[in-house]
């Protein structure tokens, strides 16, 4: 039976997901300026190929919306389930809230995460006050207030963390590079107002293939879907007419909600004029402990 939506074709192949940690944290600010480039700071450059984390914005809030009353965001950090994933996530969650977050004038850090399992904020953030920092409770929460030269920075003691799911993609075979950016930017606006995910790349150009001929630097460009490679190589699978392939990457909480966020990238770009195909990555099923078959997806939600 041939797959489509909306009239474009979708093939029948599926995404690898794998296990992931997060933590979920909410970042608020006096103004709104602030709270952005606390939150989209954060959480930039995903690296969890080199051993260190990828993160997002899942979702602005209101003042109403925040234990103190300020504009808030929402935001997730994520590092690969490992046997020493618990000390990776602790310096990379002290990284980024110290020079993503902390920097940046009247934010504050609170917990978002609904989980039993917690690391301990003073332990990696709170001794930015190099002693001179001390707990209260506020809002309803224990924190710790950091003395800074621009005032104080606090953050909520107890950060928690626990286990999702990371790497689900969806892939927009498009006929030009305006287009695949229409597709891609349709996709992440739709996710914008979405609980419990994010897309770490937000329109992600370059995928990637898990073979390479230069293992030190990582992860190297998926050669069999650069449209540029079309008449170079002899085994493209890029099709007659398709000029770009934006990749949208999601983690989220449950797989359920990545397979939810998936159709809803795929739901949006498949109006989009240009876009001839949609797809997803997956290496073989050799990587990722969990297979999201784009079938079962149009099945459980296309209705």
């Amino acid at each position: 039976m041939r797959l489509e939506l909306n009239g474009v074709p979708v093939e029948d192949t599926y995404c690898e997901a794998f296990d992931g940690i997060y933590s979920r944290i909410l970042i608020t600010a006096k103004h709104m300026w602030l709270l952005k480039r606390a939150a989209y700071g954060s959480t930039a450059l995903p690296s969890t190929v080199f051993g260190e984390s990828e993160g997002g914005v899942e979702r602005f809030l209101s003042p109403e919306e925040t234990p103190d009353g300020r504009v808030g965001a929402v935001a997730q950090i994520w590092v690969a389930k490992s046997k020493n994933f618990e000390s990776i996530l602790m310096r990379e969650m002290g990284k980024r809230i110290r020079q993503g977050i902390l920097v940046v004038p009247t934010t504050r850090v609170f917990n978002a995460t609904e989980s039993k399992t917690k690391f301990d904020a003073e332990l990696n953030v709170g001794r930015c006050g190099d002693g001179y920092e001390w707990e209260e409770e506020l809002w309803g929460r224990k924190v710790i207030r950091v003395p800074i030269m621009f005032g104080e920075f606090i953050i909520e003691r107890y950060i928690g963390y626990a286990e999702g799911v990371a790497g689900g993609n969806v892939w927009f075979f498009c006929e030009s590079e305006e287009s695949a950016l229409e597709a891609g930017e349709a996709s992440v606006e739709a996710l914008k107002n979405m609980e419990n995910v994010i897309t770490s790349f937000d329109i992600c150009s370059a995928g990637s293939k898990p073979e390479t001929k230069y293992p030190e630097i990582g992860p190297t460009t998926n050669h069999y879907y650069c449209p540029t490679l079309k008449n170079k190589i002899p085994d493209s699978k890029v099709p007659e007419g398709v000029k770009s392939i934006p990749e949208i990457v999601i983690n989220g909480i449950s797989i359920q909600d990545v397979e939810k966020a998936m159709y809803v990238c795929m739901e949006v770009a498949s109006r989009i004029d240009g876009v001839v195909k949609i797809s997803t990555g997956n290496y073989g099923g050799k990587l990722g402990q969990h297979k999201i078959y784009l079938k079962d997806i149009l099945e459980k939600f296309g209705k």
